[in-house]
């Protein structure tokens, strides 16, 4: 930050400031907690709470420059929007006793018979190459020569393409977490 002779030009070079990093930031906040269930005005909230935070990092650490502010910006907003929604689950419990039951059922293990059903619909070979990476822990060198791939990258890609195969699935029948519980 630099020093400024008059108070009146350190305002508005800091009002500036706050207008270039909300034209910026915002949209990107906006987006982040519409997607999680918040209003405009929840947003507008988190991310005014987020640049006085940002603001007071940017005068208290005068050596330290950010390079890319509206994504440092956003995520301080991810941490208040999760400490605004622990906050408000927790104000929940209190308020509804039965946020006990379920909650308790929140906490349950995910189903892997749904959860298998979902993997299987990428096809035999592509259970076979996700249960050989995360299951049974192998290097991709090994699984590309296991399942004929030329190399490393092919085995990637191949990989990914059968994550996306279950991810579509997912997208296609509308499910969430809450359906693999049982």
């Amino acid at each position: 930050m630099m020093n400024y002779d008059y108070p009146e030009q350190a305002s508005v070079v800091r009002e500036q400031l706050f207008l270039a990093l909300y034209q910026k930031a915002f949209p990107l906040v906006a987006q982040y907690i519409s997607k999680r269930g918040g209003s405009f005005e929840e947003a507008k909230d988190v991310f005014q709470d987020a640049l006085v935070i940002y603001y007071e990092k940017v005068l208290t650490a005068q050596d330290a420059q950010v390079q890319h502010e509206q994504v440092y910006i956003l995520g301080i907003a991810k941490h208040l929007w999760l400490k605004k929604f622990k906050r408000d689950q927790a104000s929940t419990k209190l308020d509804h006793p039965e946020a006990d039951v379920m909650a308790e059922e929140a906490n349950e293990n995910p189903s892997s018979q749904k959860l298998l059903m979902f993997l299987e619909t990428a096809g035999k070979k592509c259970m076979d190459m996700l249960r050989a990476f995360y299951y049974d822990k192998l290097p991709l060198a090994e699984i590309a020569q296991s399942f004929g791939y030329s190399g490393i990258r092919s085995a990637t890609v191949q990989k990914y393409k059968c994550i996306e195969k279950v991810r579509d699935t997912v997208k296609e029948k509308s499910l969430c977490y809450e359906d693999f519980l049982e």
